[in-house]
Parts: C-alpha cells; sequence; structure tokens
C-alpha cells in the first residue's frame, strides 16, 4: 500500500486547524525482537499518528532490516518514514534504497548524516559518498524531484559537536544562557557564533528540499519555542516538530542527555533521579513530565508531537491519555 507525504497531510491538518502525533522505532537486534515491534506498531497505529519513523542504525548496520520494516509498515496501512543515512553508504548504495523506497510506496525520507559506525568516534565520509545531509537532500531532490517528503534534522541547543564547555559564565549573552546546558563536569553551550552557522546550514537543507524539520529530543519547551523563532528569523517556514522521548530508565536518560548534550530543567533531573530505584515509580514521574512538557510545546505552537518510543509503550501511552489524546483508552 503507497504511503503519502508527510507535509501534503500536515498542510491539510493546519487548514483544520488539528494537531497530530507520530512515533518513532529502531530496528531490534532478533527475530523476536522484530515481531514483537510489529505488533507493537500495529498497537501504535489505532493512535492514528500521521507517520512512524524507523531508524537506520549507526553506519548503515540496519540498511536491510529498516527498509524491510518499512515496506511491511507501508502494507499494514502505516506510512512510513524511512531513516536514511551516509554513514557507509556509497552513492549506488543511496541509490538502491531510493529506488527501492519508491518502488514500494515509500513517500518518505529522513535525511541525515547518520551516526559513526560502532567502535568509531569521528564520523567519517564513505569514499564514494555523501559528506552531510545537504548532499543528501540536494541529491534526493535532483534524482526524485518531488516524489518523496524529505525530513531533517533540527538541534534547538546546536548541534553536539558545537556545543563547547563555558569557560565564563559571566560572558554569555540571553540567548546562550536560553541554550545553556548542565553537565556532570560543568556548563555547556553552542555560542552564538557557531548556532548562526548551525542555522545557515538548516537553512540551507531546506532551500535544497526539506520539507519537515524533526528536532533532536527536548526537555525544555522555552528551548523549541526559541528555536522555532530563530528558524523564523532566518527564513525558515517549514513545520518543526518537537521530538519527545519517552523516558523508560534513569540510566538510558543520563546516557542520552550526555550524548546530545541537551538542556534539561533542574527540577526534572532531581525529580527523576529521586525515583530511579523504584521502576513504578520512574515511570509514572516521566509521564507526569512527559504530560506536563507535551503540554507547554502544544501552547507554545507545535504542529504535533513526534515520540521516541525506544520501542516501548506504557510511558509513551500514559503521556497520551494525560493529554487526552489515546484513542484507545485503557
Amino acid at each position: 500500500m503507497a504511503g503519502f507525504k508527510i507535509n501534503d497531510r500536515l498542510k491539510e491538518l493546519e487548514a483544520q486547524g488539528e494537531k497530530f502525533v507520530s512515533f518513532e522505532f529502531f530496528p531490534p537486534k532478533t527475530d523476536e525482537g522484530v515481531k514483537a515491534l510489529m505488533s507493537r506498531a500495529e498497537r501504535y497505529s489505532k493512535q492514528e499518528p500521521v507517520f512512524m519513523d524507523m531508524t537506520w542504525g549507526a553506519g548503515g548496520s540496519t540498511s536491510d532490516l529498516t527498509m524491510d520494516l518499512c515496506i511491511t509498515m507501508n502494507g499494514n496501512g502505516i506510512n512510513s518514514n524511512m531513516h536514511l543515512t551516509c554513514t557507509n553508504m556509497e552513492e549506488e548504495k543511496i541509490d538502491v534504497a531510493l529506488k527501492t523506497a519508491k518502488e514500494n510506496g515509500i513517500r518518505n525520507i529522513v535525511a541525515l548524516r547518520g551516526d559513526p559506525p560502532a567502535g568509531q568516534e569521528e564520523w567519517t565520509a564513505t569514499e564514494g559518498g555523501f559528506t552531510c545531509a545537504l548532499d543528501l537532500v540536494k541529491y534526493i531532490r535532483k534524482e526524485y524531484d518531488d516524489f518523496f517528503c524529505i525530513a531533517v534534522s533540527g538541534y534547538p541547543e546546536g548541534h553536539p559537536n558545537a556545543i563547547k564547555k563555558v569557560e565564563n559564565e559571566d560572558t554569555l549573552t540571553d540567548a546562550e544562557k536560553g541554550r545553556l546546558v548542565k553537565m556532570e563536569d560543568g556548563l555547556y553551550v553552542c555560542h552564538d557564533a557557531d548556532f548562526k552557522g548551525e542555522m545557515e546550514y538548516l537553512k540551507a537543507k531546506v532551500d535544497a528540499g526539506a520539507d519537515i524539520i524533526i528536532t533532536q529530543m527536548i526537555f525544555d519547551a522555552s528551548v523549541y519555542s526559541s528555536f522555532v523563532q530563530a528558524c523564523r528569523d532566518y527564513g525558515i517556514t517549514v513545520p518543526i516538530i518537537p521530538g519527545i522521548m519517552c523516558i523508560s530508565n534513569h540510566g538510558g536518560f543520563a546516557r542520552m542527555t550526555k550524548f546530545c548534550k541537551s538542556r534539561v530543567p533542574e527540577d526534572v533531573v532531581t525529580a527523576l533521579g529521586a525515583a530511579k530505584e523504584d521502576k513504578e515509580q520512574f515511570r509514572q514521574v516521566s509521564i507526569e513530565y512527559g504530560i506536563k512538557l507535551c503540554r507547554e510545546l502544544q501552547a507554545g505552537g507545535a504542529p504535533g508531537l513526534h515520540f521516541y518510543t525506544l520501542n516501548l509503550e506504557k510511558v509513551t501511552l500514559g503521556i497520551l491519555t494525560g493529554l487526552g489524546l489515546n484513542k484507545v483508552p485503557e
């Protein structure tokens, strides 16, 4: 079954004054995990999401499975949004992926540079491949015109590589203070000059043909609002969808926020830390925080809510229930 372009649907929803939800998954490592995920995706489909993402995997390690899962989801009536990265991908492999996607009615691509392969700290371009997401966006548009809706990532605090340790807090501008990230070894920020470069690069991706922006996981609604305003100031007019991490355990939360250098409100850090030894209490704190964050994002004009599910359900559905959006209440 052919999918539909996300950007076309978002225009319809905007005209109707309606919001939406969407979900992201990653390819499991085992056959049993794949079966469980497909069952879960089928249950998630009852929430009537505009789309479901499937990640590509570090270093393109799950590329074949990502494609298979997206084809299966489309066949089950789920509008898939397939991640495609430059990592370990020569132009020929990109061609095969895009051709296969088109042949199977996949209409949506998330164009990413990608993370380094496992065991490799720094990202390097593959010989005969692309150097960045901008190259990939340009190539997709050149070869496939407007067949695909292209999504790109946005980094409200700045890309992790552009976030540096603060040497003197007194010199920070108000804008920098709004992006300030507290980590174990001190304060970090994407300085204004670096953030300007980030915005110019994002604008270039949109000018090259990107239709929507999906943000890195957001923990502070004010960071999203400031990012949206910055985008508009730079002439970026496409929809900007906030990504919400559905926090399932403290270890994963700590790892991801450290890796992404995410700005997290101090009260959230404290509440999650206090509940980390009690699984049920931690889940409840996570759900309550997720509800509060989503309400603030909605109040700030977010067109929809994109949930990083971590291939799980309870926290995501708990948040949807608290928002009055769960279409299959328990």
